[in-house]
């Protein structure tokens, strides 16, 4: 049984994967395919004939044949015992060219795939997230499967060129030999099942493993893992996580070894049976001395072959299986509807609206919100507030279209999002998020990308990053703009060399990210999400002096828990608890005294509080220092 929530490929999907994996490598590589198929061809045949070769000659000695006579033998027996030597090698070769061309051929599809993935649903979903990694770790999978099927075909070949040399010697020693192959095939079979059952199963051990390893080693989390002292905590946690996907691939492995242990002993006795057979009617005149040999190469070529076979048949069964997470993820339907004629997304001229919304993640989920109605008129700045949790992040991800929502609906001057192409709507929309992105690429890049028709406009990309207030720092940068904004490509000779890369601070990638939003030429909607969290208050009140003046008549939704970047909007919404609160301007929601007067009064609050500790501070230094500012360290006030 494969993993909870995977589907069990049938019989038939599997066939199915068959045709479209050797499809996938025909179209990867042709040339290398099919010279891979004149090579099993002759692999198959190869060792029958050496069989029959030898049983030939050594009948001639025994019959006293002219040595002249036996040489045109020999000759080809040399030749083809030569094919047996050198035509693997040619194999291996043609299997590293066929897996290298198959696998660049399934990343690309694959990414591509993953790149039509319109929402977050998929990223946010453990389940989805186990399939894509398998779906990444199968990419080879096509030319093992078609390679592993042409061992199943080669060694068909391979054993019915035995089977029928057997039955010349002896055809109840045949039906035995034969008979002896069964268990093998089904319990190769039955393990080949189990493997795949346990790769799905231990997914999320290994994902959790792969966290806790990263939390060990990301400079992100350095400085917080070795002020409260979390590195043994976390390397626990990974080692367990560890132990659970050790403790399933032992067991694997430990199933393995008793199971191909016993059909290894019954392969022996089979042979040590059949060799007993052969050399007693060989002493009874019954059979030749090339007999003898025919039957000893028949047997064990039967047996190897047919190991082969099924080795062959269970690899290529397991690599469908993987191979089946791959297609499952390149052919799966659209997470988000997109119609099939989508309407063109104009340009905004009255605004958005969201009538009565309702939406969560998933059934098992509370809603996230409920029942929300807001207009954000065209070319106004409307503030969205509330506590964490009250909603606020969800909203803006049905605004982008990254979700639909559960009821209700969202228009765009009156059109529903859901009638547009996705891309094209975004397109239209730029945004700074709270959990912004830090690229590892150089600053004109990390800029750039906002609009990628304007990646090499270098006026526009130092404009954008003066409105940021990031401008000044990236011309101080060794190259530039042009300076990788990155320690992670370094090289162990140049790891001292600020040239190869620098690291910026937190509070000037989030000016990146900013100029990122605002290098996006006239969005008709522009979403600020935090965009200054990470600055201080003078870089604060700087900043958004520019984004008033670089959204003055553009509409833009506002985000903050700063209540002071929010009052100038002119319109303001606030959440709490997924549900609509109340809106309406700074004066008139601070006159109704509710959740947002609240908020405002108290963060005021704290800000005075502040202000008055630190002037008592400063009359007290005033009180023991020159009174004309002379001391180095603090000036006298004005």
């Amino acid at each position: 049984m494969v993993g909870s929530g995977a589907p069990r490929p049938s019989g038939r999907e599997l066939l199915v994967n068959a045709g479209l994996a050797f499809a996938q490598v025909w179209a990867a590589a042709p040339a290398s395919l099919l010279a891979y198929l004149v090579a099993t061809a002759i692999s198959a045949g190869a060792p029958v004939l050496v069989a029959w070769l030898t049983k030939n000659i050594l009948d001639g000695v025994a019959a006293g044949v002219a040595f002249g006579d036996l040489v045109s033998g020999a000759v080809t027996l040399a030749v083809a015992g030569a094919a047996v030597a050198v035509v693997p090698q040619v194999s291996r070769y043609l299997t590293g060219q066929i897996e290298r061309a198959s696998s660049l051929y399934s990343t690309e599809r694959l990414y591509r795939a993953v790149g039509r993935f319109i929402g977050l649903g998929r990223f946010e979903d453990p389940e989805s997230l186990d399939r894509l990694r398998l779906a990444d770790n199968s990419t080879r999978a096509p030319a093992m499967a078609v390679n592993s099927g042409l061992l199943v075909v080669g060694g068909a070949l391979t054993v019915t060129g035995f089977v029928v040399t057997l039955v010349v010697v002896s055809p109840v020693m045949t039906a035995i030999v034969l008979a002896s192959s069964i268990p093998v095939l089904i319990a190769e079979l039955a393990l080949s099942r189990r493997r795949g059952a346990m790769e799905w199963q231990i997914g999320p051990a290994e994902r959790r493993e792969f966290f806790y390893s990263s939390l060990l080693t990301e400079v992100n989390a350095a400085k917080e893992v070795r002020l409260y002292g979390l590195s043994d905590f976390l390397r626990g946690r990974m080692l367990t996580e560890r132990h659970v996907s050790d403790s399933a691939r032992r067991a694997m492995d430990l199933r393995e070894t008793w199971t191909q242990g016993g059909l290894s002993l019954l392969g022996a006795a089979v042979v040590g049976g059949g060799l007993i057979w052969a050399i007693r009617a060989a002493a009874q005149g019954e059979i030749s001395v090339g007999d003898v040999s025919l039957f000893i190469g028949g047997v064990m070529g039967v047996q190897s072959a047919v190991g082969g076979l099924i080795s062959g048949f269970a690899e290529a069964h397991n690599q469908l299986l993987m191979f089946d997470h791959y297609r499952r993820i390149v052919d799966s339907e659209p997470d988000l509807p997109v119609p099939a004629r989508p309407r063109p997304t104009p340009t905004m001229r009255q605004g958005i609206e969201l009538r009565d919304v309702w939406f969560r993640y998933s059934d098992n989920h509370p809603w996230a919100l409920r029942g929300i109605s807001v207009h954000i008129p065209h070319g106004r700045a409307v503030g969205l507030v509330g506590r964490n949790g009250a909603g606020k992040s969800t909203l803006v991800k049905l605004l982008c279209r990254f979700y639909d929502p559960t009821q209700g609906a969202i228009y765009w001057d009156g059109i529903d999002l859901r009638e547009f192409d996705p891309d094209t709507l975004r397109r239209k929309l730029a945004g700074v998020f709270q959990d912004y992105m830090e690229y590892d690429l150089t600053a004109s890049e990390n800029i750039g990308i906002g609009d990628l028709d304007g990646l090499e406009d270098g006026n526009r990309i130092v404009t954008a990053a003066r409105r940021a207030g990031i401008h000044d720092k990236l011309i101080t940068l060794p190259h530039g703009y042009r300076t990788l904004l990155s320690r992670l490509f370094m090289s162990e000779a140049d790891k001292d060399d600020a040239e190869t890369g620098v690291v910026v601070s937190g509070g000037q990638w989030q000016r990146l990210a900013l100029a990122r939003a605002l290098f996006r030429d006239r969005p008709d909607l522009m979403i600020l999400d935090e965009p200054t969290s990470g600055l201080d208050a003078e870089a604060e009140t700087r900043i958004h002096e520019q984004i008033r003046r670089h959204r003055a008549g553009r509409t833009s939704l506002l985000i903050s828990h700063r209540m002071s970047s929010i009052r100038d909007a002119d319109h303001i919404v606030v959440l709490d608890e997924g549900a609509l609160a109340e809106q309406g301007q700074h004066d008139e929601l601070m006159a109704r005294g509710g959740i947002y007067a609240g908020l405002f009064r108290m963060q005021a609050a704290g800000y005075n509080d502040a202000d008055a500790d630190a002037d008592a501070a400063t009359e007290q230094i005033q009180a023991i220092q020159p009174q004309d500012g002379a001391h180095p360290g603090l000036p006298a006030r004005p």
